[in-house]
């Protein structure tokens, strides 16, 4: 049966911009500027979602920090896919408490996706006395109801009632960059990969309504945003809990046709849902980049099945293929899970003979991290921890020498990049494949598409020089 998304109401979101303006006269009332630091862990969709906490800070008058020494507010927005994410984030939080106890006023909040899991929330309660707020990602938009509880009554807010979540629109947005913009086109998982733990603290699949997407990202163009980002956990399921009958490739197009100099890409792409279709849009329109991040995880159909996957290794070349056919230029990268529990020295072979043939642009790689509550945690692990850094070792000099090779064909062609920042004496810039250009020129030249000829290359980036118009 057909999940209708649940929208959270108007009515409720102008309550919660209410509390921000009783915040801010709280602060004028005592004649301070508040200010605030909100640290990001993970992925682009927990960076667009701190976007949006500092849109709600700014809202209720908090000026920025670079760190949390002396902010009266620090927010940490986490990311649960690793245990070495997870154990940095409490390091870090362990270390607030010396922040706190030379600026006794300070705030601490703790959301993201480890705000999702129980047994973050138990070790916070129990082991984190200095934190004062935690907040799953399902509960962002009342931010300001959870700060206003904190300063006001001073006692401990839990926000972390389990629901299949929802949709906000209305939020304010904080920008921290006036040429890239990350756009959330929709939220949650219905995949449940077996060593995913997303599924879990954000809830099922819920699309924004094309229209709300469009109006966005219309806005951002004719602000002079210049490079704009799809965001979902997968964005091929686009638009399955929506009444109307607009998938992803459709949205796609539809933003391919707004008026203006800029590019739209997008990321993730589940293969289960990429197809014909999208790629034949992608190829068709200009303005959509000729990149593509399509996680294949592993190249043995036994542990893709394990993984849960929907895909075998024959379907994923097939997309390959196909894909590449219609757009010779395309940008490929993906994810690499290394040492699966159960996976055999020789089904990780199956994985670099598939990296070979596909010739990725580059990869990110990772070795297996059990996330307790999923079912690959229950799985047997007869790999010990030395085999699989050896494997990934081999992975990575595999992709390194791959990714080198792809970059040396650069030399000599003519790109048309985005100018988008200083490195030292140098600017920076994207190819629309997503490749890091440095060349020689002045900053004016910033938030400007050029065309520039590549001269030199490495494993990781590019050289170029600006070629004269």
């Amino acid at each position: 049966m057909e999940r209708k998304t649940p929208v959270i109401a108007p009515e409720r979101l102008d309550e919660q911009l209410a509390i921000c303006a009783k915040i801010r006269e709280y602060w004028q009332a005592r004649g301070v500027t508040p200010v605030a630091y909100v640290e990001t862990y993970g992925c682009q969709q927990n960076e667009a979602d701190s976007e949006r906490i500092r849109g709600l800070l700014a809202d209720s008058g908090y000026g920025f920090a670079q760190g949390p020494e002396g902010a009266d507010v620090v927010v940490m927005n986490t990311c649960a896919i690793r245990e070495h994410a997870n154990q940095r984030v409490f390091g870090n939080l362990g270390a607030l408490t010396h922040t706190k106890r030379r600026h006794s006023g300070q705030k601490i909040f703790l959301c993201g996706c480890m705000a999702g899991q129980p047994e973050v929330q138990e070790r916070v309660k129990k082991s984190f006395p200095h934190v004062d707020g935690l907040f799953s990602t399902h509960h962002l938009w009342q931010f300001p109801e959870i700060l206003w509880r904190v300063l006001t009554r001073g006692k401990r807010v839990f926000y972390i009632e389990d629901e299949p979540g929802s949709i906000a629109e209305g939020l304010p947005v904080r920008r921290d960059n006036d040429l890239k913009a990350w756009v959330s086109i929709m939220y949650g998982c219905n995949n449940f990969c077996s060593y995913c733990i997303v599924p879990y603290v954000r809830g099922r699949e819920r699309s924004r309504e094309p229209g709300e997407i469009l109006a966005e990202c219309r806005d951002l163009i004719a602000r002079g945003y210049k490079d704009i980002t799809l965001l979902g956990q997968n964005v091929n399921s686009y638009g399955k809990d929506l009444g109307e009958k607009m998938d992803f490739s459709d949205l796609l197009a539809e933003i391919a046709r707004i008026p203006g100099d800029f590019l739209v890409r997008f990321m993730t792409s589940h293969p289960r849902d990429a197809g014909v279709k999208l790629f034949d849009t992608m190829a068709k329109y200009p303005k959509i980049a000729k990149q593509l991040h399509l996680p294949v995880q592993c190249g043995n159909d036994r542990v893709l099945k394990a993984m849960n996957r929907h895909y075998d290794r024959a379907r994923y070349l097939e997309l390959v293929r196909y894909a590449k056919s219609v757009m010779p230029e395309l940008v490929l990268t993906s994810d690499i899970i290394v040492g699966f529990p159960g996976e055999t020295e020789e089904e990780f072979e199956d994985t670099l003979t598939l990296i070979e043939e596909v010739g990725y642009d580059a990869l990110f790689t990772f070795i297996y991290s059990p996330r307790p509550g999923t079912p690959a945690a229950k799985l047997p692990d007869p790999a010990t921890r030395e085999e699989k850094n050896r494997w990934f070792d081999r992975l990575c000099q595999t992709q390194n020498r791959i990714s080198e090779d792809r970059h040396r064909a650069y030399i000599g062609k003519v790109y048309r990049v985005l100018l988008d920042g200083m490195e030292g004496n140098l600017l920076t810039s994207r190819t629309e494949g997503g490749r890091l250009v440095r060349l020689e020129g002045d900053s004016s030249l910033i938030g400007q598409f050029r065309e520039v000829e590549i001269t030199g290359a490495t494993t990781w980036s590019l050289t170029g020089k600006l070629v004269e118009k």
